[in-house]
């Protein structure tokens, strides 16, 4: 059997994809769409050099190479010295690179370390013909050694990319968008130290148990303390608590710092924070103490001595302030304010400014030393809630230690409005076309206004729109007309009289008010009430209250003031 024919049967036991790759190898072109037997003669005819005679075998032809050493060597027979990129390829110590550092090992012992030459007594078509013959059996192996140069090759080009910042061949620029840019982006991901900082704010717990440590305003931001349910856990800790501590800062694949360690909770020891009682558990009575709003050293003050005689506010009150547009409500919210701290230090005031102007803002904040809280209405909508969200929580902390905390809010109206955009629709929508669900949150916030039992109160102070034209409005105090215990109420035809303060005194009134007055004081208030009440028999609220401004000023005390009004039968 001729060696032509031992090829043809050697060939012809391959498949159509070995066949092909032979064919490549060889350098062919236009095989693909060929048959089987078609390769197979186009491979016999290059192999023997266009010639149907077989070529002559050579005297003595080297044994094939095993095929374990064929795939782990990438030289040739040749025994070339390995190029550049073989020899970095074997410094990175990649695993393709085993065989390139053997090849260059025998290279450097053959011949005394110098580079083996070539047969000369062969043409290039013997010696193809000489290779195919001797490797048919090892084609696997020499695949893997192309693999193997070809996946070097690509590692190659792409670490060489990484390194000159994106270009192929050439030098890239220095700075972030050179050499340098992947290791500033490494250094961003790092932290620029690990040691551990203070952090300072007040917890926003989730429902699944974590939290975060808001440090801006009771917003969130990439500064806040990420809360792991460990710590929360451990301390009981609560949305609104005010928490001190250390964090370390934002690793790798993290958005924000971590809390480590709390050093106190709400200004004491972490460990009281898991003994206190829950605001829902906690009794809730009737005012029962009186928030004095007349200042001793300021009789002029009228706006305070009115509401001390016709609505006094009671430490747990839950009032209204019902106001049309421009009839003084903000003024009235200042003086209050500055009435509670000045005649009750004890207290712990929150003004809570809701969708209002910045110039008003900054106003309250110079008249108030209290904290004030504020979202202005160039905010958007879910930015309301969650202050509102996070002031209430707070307020409701402080209660839990027995403290007595004032809010004033201004306003449930807007605060309603921003719950009816931000909250998710329920598909019933009331007058108004304000949603159902949007005012459950403002209710809950209103409602949280209590006197407890064990220790502390909570008092809110919120005003109402009324008289707008908007049908909202109007929905929106028709809901929370019956949920206070107090109501103040302003006049806009006095105010346009510029009648200040324009209090309807007919109108105004408190729940229980005789466990805020004692008997002869209540007595008094009564019958002056019984006065003011005829005087605004036509509807007009005017009369009533020029005739109490002008005999206030009479006195420099209410005291003093009802004892003369005990000593008239008529006033």
């Amino acid at each position: 059997m001729t060696a032509q024919a031992l090829e043809q049967s050697a060939l012809e036991t391959k498949d159509k994809e070995q066949l092909l790759a032979i064919a490549k190898a060889l350098g062919l072109k236009g095989s693909t769409r060929l048959k089987k037997s078609e390769i197979i003669e186009q491979i016999l005819d290059t192999t023997s050099g266009g010639s149907s005679s077989p070529s002559p075998a050579p005297a003595e032809a080297p044994a094939p190479a095993p095929a374990a050493e064929s795939a782990d060597s990438p030289a040739g027979d040749d025994q070339e010295p390995p190029a550049a990129w073989e020899v970095e390829l074997a410094d990175d110590g990649d695993p393709a690179a085993d065989g390139i550092r053997a090849r260059e090992v025998d290279g450097s012992s053959a011949s005394g370390g110098e580079r083996r030459p070539r047969p000369s007594g062969q043409g290039r078509d013997q010696s193809r013909n000489q290779q195919n013959r001797d490797g048919q059996q090892n084609r696997d192996g020499q695949q893997n050694r192309d693999g193997q140069r070809e996946d070097g090759e690509s590692r190659n080009k792409r670490r060489r990319r990484r390194r000159k910042g994106g270009g192929t061949g050439q030098r890239g620029f220095e700075g972030p968008q050179g050499e340098d840019r992947d290791l500033l982006e490494e250094d961003d991901d790092q932290p620029t130290s690990n040691e551990p900082v203070r952090v300072d704010g007040y917890v926003d717990m989730r429902d699944e148990g974590y939290g975060f440590v808001r440090v801006n305003n009771y917003l969130a931001s990439k500064q806040d303390a990420y809360v792991p349910v460990r710590l929360s856990r451990q301390f009981g800790l609560r949305k609104g608590d005010h928490v001190t501590g250390l964090m370390r800062p934002a690793g790798r694949n993290e958005k924000n710092p971590a809390l480590l360690e709390i050093h106190s909770v709400n200004d004491r020891k972490p460990e009281e924070a898991k003994k206190r009682p829950r605001f829902e558990d906690m009794t809730a009575l009737f005012p029962d103490e009186k928030l004095r709003m007349e200042d001793p050293d300021d009789p002029t003050n009228m706006t305070s001595r009115i509401i001390d005689l016709i609505c006094p506010i009671g430490k747990g009150q839950r009032g209204l302030i019902v106001s049309p547009p421009k009839a003084g409500k903000t003024t009235i919210m200042k003086t209050i304010a500055t009435s509670i701290e000045r005649n009750n230090p004890e207290v712990r005031l929150i003004v809570l400014l809701i969708d209002e102007r910045p110039e008003e803002v900054t106003d309250m904040q110079r008249h108030v030393r209290g904290e004030v809280i504020a979202s202005t209405f160039d905010k958007p909508s879910d930015q309301h809630t969650q202050v509102a969200e996070m002031a209430i929580e707070k307020a409701k902390r402080m209660v839990e230690y027995g403290e007595d905390v004032v809010v004033i809010l201004d306003g449930i109206t807007r605060l309603s409005r921003a719950y009816n955009l931000a909250a998710p629709a329920s598909g019933r929508i009331l007058s108004g076309g304000i949603d159902a669900g949007a005012l459950y949150p403002p209710k809950r916030f209103f409602g949280a206004a209590r006197n407890i039992e064990e220790g502390g109160s909570l008092t809110i102070l919120a005003t109402a729109l009324v008289e707008t034209n908007s049908r909202m409005d109007e929905a929106v105090f028709e809901e929370f007309k019956g949920t206070g215990n107090m109501e103040l109420r302003l006049d806009r035809r006095m105010a346009e009289r510029r009648i200040y303060p324009a209090i309807d005194v007919d109108a105004s009134s408190t729940r229980h008010e005789e466990l805020l007055f004692d008997r002869k004081q209540l007595q008094m208030v009564w019958k002056l009430r019984r006065v003011l009440s005829g005087l605004a028999a036509d509807g007009n609220a005017a009369p009533g209250l020029e005739l109490l401004v002008d005999r206030l000023k009479t006195f420099r005390s209410n005291d003093e003031f009802l004892a003369e009004v005990a000593k008239q039968p008529g006033m």
